[in-house]
């Protein structure tokens, strides 16, 4: 195995054990010691970084990151004579025979701890992604758009809340679910969203974070349904089913018009049109039902000539009212452009084109030039595609732009 494959697969593990390991050391340690255990499973990876391509890969990389983790946190605890008394209890808790349903009652009660109503709700959101989905602090500062720094701050004042407050990671009550579930749903939305269109990097598709998204809403649906949960779950696997068609073999993006639906994945769209229809079992509507619904309508078409426009437009105008964002806008304006043409698209564009929080988004000149391009106008459409360069982005959606203007100029 290389170094490459190494790295890879420690990535891999990270995203998918680090966070199994951390839930059942911190129910032991206390919240208050979530620093404590968050660094023996951070030092369980480096240690399989440095030992792993010159020993080899261990038969069970899990188990094995389990148990150097369960040994760094024995070693801690013997020299920190106020936590010697949960030696037996950490003995058991990660000893081979763990039952797996506590297991998954650890991961639940960690991430409905991070979102704990009394803590901001940027540090509920930056603190789930950090600890229950093993995001470094540089992933979640460019999945928020937001200095490291500043992520770096939230993640301490949020820790910090949690000992002085004396949050502790259980299950909570029933009448408290609510407020819970909704901070655990952003996080959710906010991690898939990251990998479906990564907002840095080489790769536009980053399909661990979509698995891992949908995995943690299956995980939160089968142990506490509720309509937002199948709307949001509902959401994430209509898109997903999308995923095989949007980029082509070298990586390069491919629009939604011009993919070809025979790779869409059906078991997917299936699976997401069932949970659409569970989450019309509630009484309140939520910016996710109107996400999936809009999703359904292109999982469903035949062709991107057959999508009915005309509902995507009303759906969208129905997100803004309970969304009223500038991205909302710009995909209604994407939608009116499909049913009404692109001048239409265009009207559109100005009422949002100097929004300070889209000044520096690659995506609002990206459509207007596609939108330029469609009524003719050349000339405005190059100096659009231009402005999206000069934006920063992933690197397969820069080659995508790049090829967009080189066709406009009819460069080789």
């Amino acid at each position: 195995m290389t170094d490459q494959d190494t790295q890879q697969l420690v990535a891999h593990l990270f995203r998918h054990q680090a966070a199994k390991i951390v839930a059942s050391l911190t129910r032991v340690f206390g919240a208050h010691n979530l620093d404590l255990a968050e660094d023996v499973v951070q030092d369980a990876l480096v240690k399989a970084l440095q030992q792993w391509p010159f020993k080899g890969t261990p038969e069970n990389p899990a188990g094995w990151l389990t148990v150097v983790a369960k040994n760094q946190a024995l070693d801690r605890l013997r020299r920190d004579a106020s936590l010697a008394h949960k030696i037996t209890e950490l003995e058991r808790s990660l000893s081979p025979t763990k039952h797996g349903g506590a297991e998954t009652d650890d991961q639940l009660a960690l991430m409905l701890m991070c979102a704990h109503p009394t803590l901001p709700v940027e540090g509920q959101i930056a603190l789930t992604l950090k600890t229950a989905c093993g995001f470094s602090t540089a992933e979640i500062a460019r999945a928020f758009l937001t200095p490291e720094a500043t992520i770096a701050q939230r993640l301490v004042r949020a820790k910090r809340l949690i000992r002085d407050r004396g949050i502790d990671i259980a299950l909570p009550a029933a009448k408290d679910l609510a407020d819970r579930l909704e901070g655990v749903s952003r996080v959710l939305y906010l991690l898939f969203n990251e990998g479906y269109g990564a907002t840095h990097g080489e790769e536009l598709i980053r399909s661990d974070l979509c698995a891992e998204a949908i995995r943690l809403g299956r995980l939160l649906v089968d142990t506490l349904p509720s309509p937002s949960l199948h709307a949001l779950l509902a959401l994430m696997t209509l898109q997903a089913a999308r995923l095989p068609a949007r980029t082509q073999l070298d990586g390069s993006l491919v629009l939604l018009e011009e993919q070809n639906r025979a790779l869409w994945d059906q078991r997917l769209i299936a699976t997401g049109l069932r949970h659409l229809g569970q989450s019309a079992a509630g009484e309140k509507l939520t910016a996710y039902h109107i996400q999936a619904e809009i999703a359904a309508i292109h999982a469903t078409a035949l062709s991107d000539a057959e999508t009915d426009w005309v509902r995507v437009v009303g759906l969208y105008e129905e997100l803004y009212e309970l969304e009223p964002t500038p991205i909302v806008a710009l995909n209604r304006a994407i939608a009116l452009a499909r049913w009404q043409g692109p001048e239409a698209g265009l009207k559109a564009l100005e009422q949002i084109s100097t929004h300070p929080s889209l000044r520096r988004y690659h995506l609002l000149p990206a459509v207007k030039a596609e939108l330029w391009k469609q009524a003719g106008k050349l000339e405005r459409a190059a100096e659009a595609y231009g402005a999206a360069l000069d934006c920063e982005c992933s690197e397969p959606e820069r080659r995508f732009l790049e090829s967009k203007l080189k066709a406009i100029r009819g460069a080789p």
